[in-house]
Order: C-alpha cells, then sequence, then structure tokens
C-alpha cells in the first residue's frame, strides 16, 4: 500500500483547498473503490481528503421542484430513505442492485457515479499487469483490448447513472473555479482514460432529480454472479403511456461503453403503439448506440445482446403494467 497523508477538512470549501494545497491529493468518501485501486498500484495518491465526515454531502432534501441529495450519502441509506423509494424509487432500485450489503453501508452516491472504469487488462495486480505488459491506463502506451487504437476503451459500469440519466438528473460540483450546476451526462466523457469532464480539485456535492409525475421506470442488469459483480450490461428505461401509445422514452445504458449514455434519437418513438415495428426500431437504436469492447471476461457480442433484449423486456414490462410502485411522481 502506498504511504498516504490523510486530511479531514470541516467544510466543502476547506476540502477543496486542502485539495489544492495536497500533493497529488485525492477526495476520499467510502473508498470502496478508490481504496483496492491505490492498494494494487493502479492509481497513484499521496494526499487523500476524508469528505466522508461532511454533513453537508450526507443530506437528503425534498424540496418544492426536486429531490436533493447529497453526494455521501450511502448506498444503504439511498435504498433505505422513504423520501427517495416516494419521489425516485428507480434509483433506490437500483442502487439496492450495487455489490453486498456491507458494500452499500459504505458506498456513495458521489463514488459510485465517478467510480473508475474498468478493464480485465487494468483491474489486476500490480505483477499481473507487469508480466502481460501495462496498458495506456497505467503506465504503459497501448490500450490491450484495441492495440492500434490511440484510446482507452476501459468499460464504465455504475449502477446509478443510467437510473439517474433517465430521471433527466443534475449535479451539483464545486471546485476552485467556483460552484455550477450541470445535467449529469455532462459529467461524463467517451474516453476510458478521461471518462470524467472534471477539472483538477472538482468535488461532486449533491445530485438533484426533478418531479416526474406520470412517468413509469424500472432498472436491470446481466452479471456472472447474482450478487456482488459489475454489470455486463444494465439498462435503466422510463416511459410515460398515453393511452395504447408510449408518449415519452428515455433508455439509459451502463457496463457498455466507456461512459454510462443516454440511447439518442428515441423522440421517433414517441406516440407509437409498442408492436413489432416499434421493437424493431428501438433495438437498432439500441445497438447503434452501445460499443462494447473485450474488456470483460465475456463476449462483446453478448454484452451487445444482452442490452438489446433488457430494453425490450423493460419496455414492454412497464408499458403493459405500469406498475404504481415504479411511478417516478408519486
Amino acid at each position: 500500500m502506498q504511504s498516504l497523508d490523510i486530511l479531514k477538512p470541516d467544510s466543502v470549501a476547506q476540502a477543496i483547498a486542502m485539495h489544492g494545497a495536497g500533493e497529488a491529493a485525492r477526495y476520499l468518501s467510502g473508498g470502496t473503490d478508490l481504496v483496492p485501486n491505490l492498494r494494487r498500484n493502479i492509481l497513484k495518491a499521496k494526499t487523500l481528503i476524508d469528505v466522508s465526515g461532511l454533513a453537508e454531502l450526507r443530506e437528503i432534501r425534498a424540496q418544492s421542484q426536486s429531490l436533493q441529495i447529497g453526494a455521501g450519502v450511502t448506498l444503504e441509506a439511498l435504498c433505505a430513505s422513504d423520501v427517495v423509494r416516494r419521489h425516485a424509487p428507480l434509483l433506490a432500485q437500483a442502487a439496492a442492485q450495487v455489490a453486498g450489503a456491507t458494500h452499500r453501508a459504505a458506498a456513495t452516491l458521489g463514488g459510485n457515479l465517478m467510480q473508475d472504469t474498468r478493464c480485465y487488462f487494468y483491474n489486476q495486480s500490480d505483477w499481473w499487469r507487469t508480466a502481460t505488459e501495462y496498458c495506456m491506463k497505467c503506465d504503459g502506451d497501448i490500450c490491450r483490448v484495441a492495440p492500434k487504437s490511440d484510446r482507452c476503451y476501459a468499460c464504465y459500469s455504475g449502477d446509478l447513472a443510467p437510473a439517474l440519466l433517465a430521471l433527466d438528473a443534475q449535479v451539483d460540483i464545486a471546485g476552485p473555479s467556483g460552484a455550477r450546476r450541470e445535467p449529469l451526462a455532462a459529467l461524463f466523457a467517451d474516453d476510458g482514460m478521461r471518462h470524467l469532464r472534471l477539472a483538477p480539485g472538482d468535488l461532486l456535492v449533491s445530485v438533484d432529480v426533478p418531479p416526474w409525475s406520470g412517468w413509469s421506470a424500472d432498472y436491470e442488469k446481466v452479471r456472472v454472479r447474482g450478487a456482488i459483480d459489475f454489470p455486463l450490461a444494465g439498462i435503466a428505461v422510463a416511459l410515460r403511456r398515453d393511452g395504447d401509445r408510449i408518449a415519452e422514452l428515455r433508455v439509459a445504458c451502463t457496463g457498455v461503453n466507456s461512459y454510462p449514455g443516454l440511447v439518442p434519437s428515441l423522440d421517433a418513438l414517441a406516440g407509437k403503439v409498442p408492436d413489432d415495428a416499434f421493437y424493431a426500431m428501438l433495438d437498432k437504436a439500441v445497438r447503434k448506440e452501445i460499443q462494447p469492447m473485450a474488456s470483460t471476461l465475456v463476449a462483446a457480442g453478448y454484452r451487445r445482446r444482452v442490452a438489446s433484449a433488457l430494453t425490450k423486456r423493460l419496455v414492454k414490462r412497464l408499458y403493459e403494467t405500469q406498475s404504481p410502485a415504479k411511478d417516478l411522481g408519486r
């Protein structure tokens, strides 16, 4: 394990100042992703800014126009919160599928959103990576997945991002240059090495989820084991039905690209009855958006087929049941 200085700020402003003054500094909260990577010498740091004790990052507040959730709220607290289950049950549902119970007791909303991308050639011990040559994401100069590529194809595997994208969430970020609010989608980039669009010292403070009365949503993923594992492919779907037609539809993916993303071009499906032609158009849109690579233990083609099948299954289920428990506005 690397030698580390651990600092505990009293406020977000002090945490940002400490980050700027610290050497090779990183923020630390739950640590379920960061600490194993530091132990494996995958990530480097000399200073950790422990923000886990900041009360302003651990609040859940229901406001008139949104639900504001601090980035330091644990996944266990998300699952247990009556406010979250009432306002955004999709988020609580996705949080309940992350890892195991002990992980959820420590892991946080912000940490899950900003977790490192993963790859079979990257998330290994130091001796393993030394024996097989390093990759460009850590100490090497080529992508082991796509050796002729000039970019990294490590995969984003968070569960909460697709749920929050489907909920049209925004994020509040504080940093040396001030505070800003932006759509969650703006936080991510399609690059396995630089998948977060954050300036040095930027800290995710909270997530804001707008009210979505009349919508229904669901999240499902496929993984090697039924618990603990990261998603090989995960899909969040939110839809609003108008009679026998789908008025609006949002589909978000994880585990299939270097970033979590909304499937574009779904406006063309608005106002249509979900028949065979509808599902053919939906399948084409999903397959066009996802670009799985051989960065996990299963074939890329398998993950592509799974993502397509999950999308169809969730859309069909939500359309047919319109379960009150999944109504985002209740």
